[in-house]
């Protein structure tokens, strides 16, 4: 007996073949088409119970469907794929009630265990769709598979009150994300502060937290209020907490778990209704064997852990992130300053990648940005693509750039694989022993067509 009835629309006719095959070799029934209306049509007669569809079909948008679908059968699941892979699509996707958002290329194995949750679950479950009256208001650009899954992520998110824990390198945008939780959250109304734990002295930290009262030390000519009141009703976002001294951490779990403050020098508790997103470049669990993080309070802000990729393990958004920084200054940037920009590593990060920009604009003069006004580290790159087999020996001219070579080897790889399995991708992923959605991001960062 089938493990239960899916309904797939999908105008490629390739995607609904792989869907078809891989949902009835898990036990499920299926009945697919290229089209809104004949979804609609089954979803209103009363068939299938989960819906998977794309965004984009030619007789409707999903996104206008799909609030119908929700008023006519409120407790069916609808999965949302696109190939849009925007933190906006994803918001609206969960704006419009979708149970998940998919984005193309998607991993089967991921989607059949999403299918087997979205079955499973009571069907009395609900989740509150999130306000999204202003999407180009959150900065978060990039559609890298680490960035895609950012915004999954917080498309979720933002409907709890979940304490949330954003590890990640400096630079690579921990605080824009809490700022996007926040903006997109029930609080959104409410202000969000930020406290960066390691650019305030130790002994002034506390008071900047939690206030203190007139004469509670010396200089203490008159009572201040601290940003754990400021912040009530809204968002507190900790930065760096693993710099935070171990004993104000103990007054940090009280206030988390009791919800209850103390001005320094005072002897008054005042309730307090706030979120705590907490952020750090360490490895948190590192930190508390290094004894630099309680552990009580290691659990008590670790909820909901997220982490942001480093921007070296996103070359996808680097064009993107490019583009969108260059727009301020109303910039352009060539094709081989972009390349250059893709083959460097960026210790940095994101912030680097933006500092660079900003001095690149100005050197360019308002003109279009080449290589000759980026750094020398990073005109040093090369990622030209040369025959596979060749002498690789040492770079040529002055580039030593481990992450260039790599990004030029990895480049030489791919083209043989495809030639190879004669454009084949599913079995080009397969002799590079990755994915397929890593081949696509590849295929689209090297610009092979």
């Amino acid at each position: 007996m089938p493990a239960g009835s899916i309904l797939v629309a999908d105008d490629d006719a390739a995607i609904r073949t792989v869907l078809n095959q891989a949902l009835s070799r898990a036990g499920y029934e299926v009945r697919s088409t290229s089209n809104a209306a004949t979804l609609w049509r089954w979803v209103s007669q009363g068939e299938g119970d989960l819906v998977i569809t794309d965004v984009v079909m030619p007789d409707e948008n999903a996104f206008d469907l799909l609030p119908r679908i929700k008023k006519l059968r409120p407790q069916l699941p609808v999965i949302i794929m696109s190939a849009q892979n925007t933190f906006m699509t994803a918001v609206r996707a969960s704006e419009r009630g979708a149970y998940e958002y998919l984005p193309k290329p998607f991993d089967l194995k991921e989607l059949i265990g999403i299918v087997g949750r979205a079955l499973s679950e009571p069907k009395e479950r609900t989740r509150p769709a999130p306000k999204a009256e202003d999407f180009d208001s959150i900065p978060l650009v990039g559609r890298s598979p680490a960035m895609q899954e950012i915004y999954r992520v917080l498309a979720r998110l933002m409907q709890t009150d979940l304490t949330v824990m954003i590890t990640g390198e400096s630079g690579t945008g921990k605080e824009l994300v809490a700022r996007a939780i926040h903006r997109e959250g029930t609080r959104a109304t409410r202000p969000m502060l930020s406290v960066n734990c390691a650019a305030i002295p130790a002994e002034m930290l506390e008071s900047e937290l939690f206030g203190h009262e007139k004469g509670a030390f010396t200089g203490a000519a008159k009572e201040r209020i601290g940003k754990f009141e400021l912040a009530d009703g809204g968002t507190l976002f900790l930065d760096e907490i693993t710099e935070m001294p171990i004993a104000l951490q103990a007054k940090l779990l009280r206030a988390l778990q009791e919800g209850v403050i103390e001005k320094l020098g005072g002897n008054k508790q005042i309730s307090l209704d706030i979120r705590v997103i907490a952020a750090t470049n360490r490895n948190p669990l590192q930190a508390v064997k290094d004894g630099k993080l309680r552990e009580d309070l290691y659990y008590r802000l670790n909820v909901f852990q997220l982490n942001v990729a480093p921007l070296g393990e996103r070359r996808a958004d680097i064009g993107l992130l490019a583009h969108y920084f260059l727009a301020k200054s109303k910039v352009q940037i060539s094709d081989e300053a972009l390349q250059k920009l893709q083959a460097y590593a960026w210790p940095g990060n994101v912030r680097e990648l933006e500092n660079v920009l900003e001095r690149a604009a100005i050197l360019a003069n308002k003109q279009i940005i080449l290589p000759k006004h980026l750094p020398l580290d990073i005109q040093s790159g090369d990622i030209q693509n040369d025959a596979l087999g060749a002498n690789i020996g040492a770079p040529s001219g002055a580039s030593f750039s481990i992450p260039s070579m790599t990004a030029k080897i990895e480049k030489q790889m791919i083209c043989a694989a495809l030639e190879t399995t004669q454009g084949n991708k599913a079995k080009a992923a397969k002799l590079l022993e990755i994915s397929e959605r890593s081949l696509w991001n590849k295929l689209d960062l090297y610009q092979l067509k």
